[in-house]
């Protein structure tokens, strides 16, 4: 092992030690100064990545039931909450749709029909990025467009248009994690807040599926528009008249032949899905008031997101095809299914959890009585540019895991909604855009080889930029209306 790996690893649990013995002799009380000691040892390894982050998230389920936090009845269930199949459901739909080649029909004809400019190429691509990574994780949706973005480079070069590498990469990680922001499914940190939320206040129907669609599709709008703009402006403005030969895209396109009869099942399957997450609770906006399907069921309120994105992925194991394996879906995809998400979810809600039952939040609490009486528009302010620039050092789970605890005490110190400076905590962990750590579509692109660090820092900072302006107006205008703050 790696002299420096070693003092990492040895760093997180003596820090932990330090941090809750200087806490105990400040409060006397035993499960504080634990509770800070094992968020302190997490922090560091999380922030450090001195191990993957996956086994990091397993000390709350072995520390809490030996220093007395949390017994192991209790800490346990949290690594199986039901958001993690909300998750899991997104990602074998994405399996699904990746196996049958549609999300490849999708991207090359968009490209074709847009035309054969720079400008235009740089747009269709990224649009198609924008799209799909709103329905399935924008990790996974940079995964499946990621060699889509290669072959496109590929071509561009041998037609003496290589600058449009840099932009086709980087417009495919920014694209999914502006994209990921605008459904609840799109990005972890989205999925990390509504699990958090809904276990702080259960049954308050404030966060839905539609609420953050219709908050989200706006917000990201604007971002997916700045982002196109500053890499045209950067990248390909001084090549403008540039025309690129499509051939070979026209060839690959004609190559996947007529849709088949896979592709059709699963555009029905997957509009099947969106409309159930629309609709599945109630909506109110006002005086207008939408019913939500699960009133037709005697117990709606046990069926989640979840229960619909796991419900279709069923189907999707049933549906028959006379190719391949015989269905739509089989056990060869759902097997790649990252098991290290369970470990993530369920030892950041056990975190957050731990913080909550030991009585650290109060403390926590306590101690930010100075800082309530800023302006509310500066600590939100505050918040996001804290969060935004966190998140380039460290990954954005990390960081939303570490910070939605701390602001769900300090909001309650201040009397102040906390959906209210949550939100946009966990919208500007995703609109980190400079370093190849923020985020997985940032860590994926920059993984092959084909960027250079500078364009990406030089590109994310405008961004970041951006990020701060559009998050402080999404939630000072239509945002408060939808939320209700």
């Amino acid at each position: 092992m790696e002299l420096n790996k070693a003092l990492k690893i040895l760093f997180g649990p003596a820090l932990g030690l330090l941090v809750g013995y200087l806490l105990y002799h400040d409060t006397k009380d035993t499960q504080i100064a634990n509770m800070a000691g094992v968020a302190t040892w997490m922090a560091v390894w999380w922030l450090t990545e001195a191990l993957e982050i996956y086994i990091t998230a397993l000390l709350p389920i072995t520390l809490f039931p030996f220093l007395g936090i949390m017994g192991m009845k209790d800490v346990a269930p949290l690594y199986t909450n039901e958001i993690i199949f909300l998750f899991i459901g997104g990602f074998l739909i994405a399996f699904a749709i990746e196996k049958w080649n549609l999300h490849k029909r999708i991207a090359l004809g968009i490209i074709l029909a847009l035309g054969s400019s720079p400008s235009k190429i740089l747009f269709g691509f990224m649009l198609v990025v924008y799209l799909i990574s709103w329905w399935i994780s924008n990790t996974a949706t940079t995964m499946m467009m990621l060699p889509a973005a290669l072959a496109l480079g590929t071509q561009f070069e041998q037609n003496k248009s290589g600058f449009m590498t840099t932009p086709l990469l980087l417009g495919l990680s920014y694209a999914a994690s502006i994209g990921g922001t605008t459904t609840l499914v799109g990005t972890v940190p989205n999925m990390i807040f509504y699990g958090f939320f809904e276990n702080e206040f259960p049954n308050s129907g404030v966060i839905t599926f539609s609420r953050w669609f219709m908050f989200g599709v706006p917000m990201s709008a604007m971002m997916f528009i700045g982002c196109y703009f500053i890499l045209r402006k950067m990248f390909i403005s001084k090549h403008h008249d540039v025309n690129l030969d499509l051939q070979a895209i026209k060839t690959e396109h004609q190559g996947l032949g007529k849709m088949t009869k896979e592709e059709k099942i699963l555009i029905g399957v997957f509009f099947t899905v969106v409309v159930l997450w629309f609709t599945r609770a109630d909506l109110e906006l006002g005086s207008f008031q939408l019913r939500g399907w699960i009133n037709l069921f005697p117990e709606g309120s046990h069926i989640t997101d979840g229960t619909v994105a796991m419900a279709i992925s069923l189907l999707l194991f049933i549906l028959p095809t006379k190719r391949k394996d015989g269905f739509i879906l089989s056990w060869n995809e759902a097997k790649k299914t990252p098991i290290g998400i369970l470990f993530l979810f369920g030892g950041g809600y056990a975190l957050a959890q731990g913080v909550e039952v030991s009585g650290l939040a109060s403390w926590m609490s306590d101690h930010l009585e100075s800082v309530t009486k800023l302006p509310l528009w500066i600590l939100m302010l505050g918040t996001i540019v804290f969060m935004v620039f966190l998140s380039e050092f460290t990954s954005n789970v990390a960081a939303t895991y570490l910070t939605l605890p701390i602001m769900l005490a300090f909001s309650k110190e201040a009397d102040i909604p906390a959906i209210k400076l949550m939100l946009p905590l966990v919208i500007a962990s995703s609109y980190a855009f400079m370093l190849p750590i923020a985020t997985p579509p940032s860590t994926i692109v920059f993984g092959s080889e084909k960027l250079a660090a500078r364009d990406m820092a030089r590109a994310g900072f405008f961004l970041n930029l951006v990020g701060i302006v559009v998050i402080m107006i999404s939630i000072w205008t239509y945002g408060s209306w939808i939320f209700g703050f």
